[in-house]
């Protein structure tokens, strides 16, 4: 399990938190707009400075006395954050100076009892500097200038939240699986993350879209730790008319690459989609384990044993791939049937370790030789010679052929 120190980013909405949350962890990870309260979840990243690392957490901006339904659910992760971290880095607006709201936050750290750095954003020039003077009044200490979208000022102020992290030791990792949870918006992705770890870590909202950030979480079931990546929900290209829904899918696309295994979650009252079909074969193309969550199956009134087995099959004449894959019908709201999931994530897992016999791989190749064999030319013969299986996670097969340019893409697949 890992035991790095954590750090969280504090600050009013659009004071610059991702942005600099993503210059500390060297990456675009998270996403980034000129638009107040982009950044709705705590996102948690890890970052190296001299030596150390630590994760960084970047949260939502914090409006504390707003009674919005968003704010509040804003409001609860950045507390949550600022209890679970180490180190809280306070970030500040230098171009528009002290703010009431900085002050009800700065007052609100300072009885947190967790360490708290000060640092003032958007000062690019250094005749602007001396800015960050005004600050002084939060007592919070001296603030660091910096710019996080230049970088500068980064330096210094990294050296300083280095020297404030307390030393951990890190213990040895055991066996982890990425596991992305995808699917359509609203189809309670985040609240079957939250059933699994048992705390609100997620902010769930009955808005579709909610989640923008593909969200890591941690946890340990019967010795294997298994990340959870709660993502946003996909829509198809065509109705993505906003750019912050366009890099949120783009990070689900990028979830999904870095995923061991992919749980494909399905609204149980909208049915399967042509969208979840292209969700699940992206998943399959990239070599993902692919599980189906038929979720809110307690909303569906009129079903008998045999509801859900009907519906598989008429999805696996639309996509025979899916044949192969678990299908479980469950409950994020009531808890029916989700801890089977955390069972089903591990075997589908350990069946992408699997490795077939060469002689089993060539008995099926011939089997589908005689079933389809490639289109032949006179005098341009197509020989399959032999298969052997050349990796796993996923499993790979490898196929010796005389003339592998001329295998048409249908009889590849």
């Amino acid at each position: 399990m890992n035991t790095k120190p954590t750090v969280a980013i504090v600050g009013r909405p659009n004071v610059g938190k991702s942005t600099l949350f993503n210059r500390l962890v060297g990456g675009r990870e998270a996403i980034v707009s000129d638009r107040a309260g982009t950044t709705r979840d705590r996102h948690f990243g890890d970052a190296t400075w001299n030596g150390r690392d630590f994760w960084v957490v970047d949260t939502g901006g914090l409006v504390p006395d707003s009674d919005q339904t968003m704010d509040k659910s804003i409001r609860f992760q950045v507390e949550r954050a600022v209890a679970e971290s180490d180190l809280v880095l306070f970030l500040v607006d230098g171009q528009e100076g002290l703010n009431p709201v900085d002050e009800d936050i700065a007052r609100r750290l300072r009885t947190s009892g967790r360490p708290v750095i000060l640092a003032v954003n958007k000062l690019d020039e250094i005749a602007a500097r001396d800015e960050r003077f005004a600050f002084h009044a939060l007592g919070l200490g001296d603030p660091f200038a910096v710019s996080a979208s230049t970088g500068k000022g980064s330096g210094d102020l990294l050296d300083a939240m280095v020297l404030a992290l307390p030393e951990r030791a890190v213990e040895a990792s055991d066996e982890r699986i990425a596991v992305a949870i995808v699917g359509r918006p609203n189809a309670g992705k985040s609240s079957v993350v939250n059933r699994l770890l048992g705390e609100e870590r997620l902010v769930v909202n009955a808005t579709p879209g909610t989640t923008r950030d593909a969200i890591d979480s941690t946890l340990v079931y019967n010795g294997t730790t298994l990340t959870l990546i709660d993502t946003a929900g996909l829509r198809r290209h065509a109705k993505v008319q906003d750019d912050i829904e366009f890099y949120s899918n783009m990070r689900t696309e990028r979830a999904v690459h870095r995923a061991d295994v992919c749980v494909l979650v399905v609204d149980a009252k909208l049915g399967f989609h042509n969208q979840d079909l292209r969700i699940a074969n992206n998943a399959w193309e990239h070599g993902c384990g692919v599980i189906a969550l038929i979720n809110k199956w307690d909303l569906i009134e009129e079903k008998d044993a045999n509801t859900g087995r009907r519906g598989q099959d008429l999805l696996i004449e639309k996509a025979p791939f899916l044949e192969n894959v678990p299908f479980l019908y469950a409950s994020a709201l009531t808890g029916q049937r989700v801890r089977k999931l955390l069972d089903l994530i591990i075997d589908v897992a350990k069946a992408r370790q699997k490795r077939v016999p060469t002689a089993e791989v060539n008995r099926v190749l011939q089997q589908l030789l005689e079933r389809a064999a490639p289109p032949q030319k006179i005098g341009e013969e197509i020989k399959l010679l032999y298969a052997s299986q050349i990796g796993v996670a996923p499993p790979t097969i490898a196929i010796v052929v005389n003339r592998p340019d001329a295998v048409p893409e249908s009889c590849q697949r």
